[in-house]
């Protein structure tokens, strides 16, 4: 819940825009792929947006912030199209 709507409102006015932005992509990624309507072509589109906002993230924060599971996000959206609805 936190992630997928309080970021966006709670951050704005206190981070830099580039920031911004890329928080609240990550936040609208998790909002979209927990949602209860799912349209395969709507999945597809944030496959390949969520390579983006990692590659947005990773030029935001340091390696450190980052570990094995940061790649773990870009395989979500198969996962939805393989087994539908999480």
């Amino acid at each position: 819940m936190f992630m997928q709507t309080l970021i966006p409102l709670a951050f704005h006015d206190l981070l830099l825009k580039g920031i911004w932005n890329a928080l609240t992509e990550i936040s609208h990624f998790f909002r979209d792929i927990c949602s209860s309507k799912l349209n395969v072509d709507h999945i597809e589109r944030i496959e390949t947006n969520i390579v983006e906002t990692i590659c947005k993230l990773e030029m935001i924060f340091p390696p450190l912030f980052f570990y094995s599971m940061e790649h773990l996000p870009v395989h979500l959206p198969y996962e939805v199209k393989v087994g539908g609805p999480i």
